[in-house]
C-alpha cells in the first residue's frame, strides 16, 4: 500500500548523485590547489618597483621624441660626463 511513499523519488536520486559529484569535485580541487600551493616557488612575493630613469635615459627619450636635436643631445651628454660644475 505505501510502496512509494517512503522511498526516494527520481528527483531525490538525481539530487543525491549531483551532490556526490559536487562533493568529490570540491575535495579533488582542494587537494590539487593545496599541492600546487605547497610545491610552487613563491616568486611573486616581492613587489618590483621600476627604477628611476637616469639622466642619460631622459636625454635619450627626449632625442627620440624630437624635443632636442642630435647636437643638443651630444652637448648635454658631454656635460653629464664632465661632472658637476664647481663655483670659483
Amino acid at each position: 500500500m505505501f510502496w512509494y511513499d517512503h522511498d526516494v523519488s527520481g528527483w531525490g536520486w538525481f539530487a543525491m548523485s549531483a551532490s556526490m559529484i559536487l562533493f568529490w569535485a570540491l575535495i579533488i580541487t582542494a587537494v590539487v590547489l593545496l599541492i600546487r600551493a605547497l610545491t610552487s616557488p613563491h616568486e611573486h612575493t616581492h613587489i618590483h618597483t621600476p627604477a628611476a630613469p637616469t639622466p642619460k635615459d631622459i636625454l635619450r627619450e627626449r632625442l627620440a621624441r624630437g624635443e632636442i636635436d642630435e647636437e643638443e643631445y651630444r652637448r648635454r651628454l658631454t656635460a653629464l660626463h664632465a661632472g658637476p660644475l664647481t663655483k670659483t
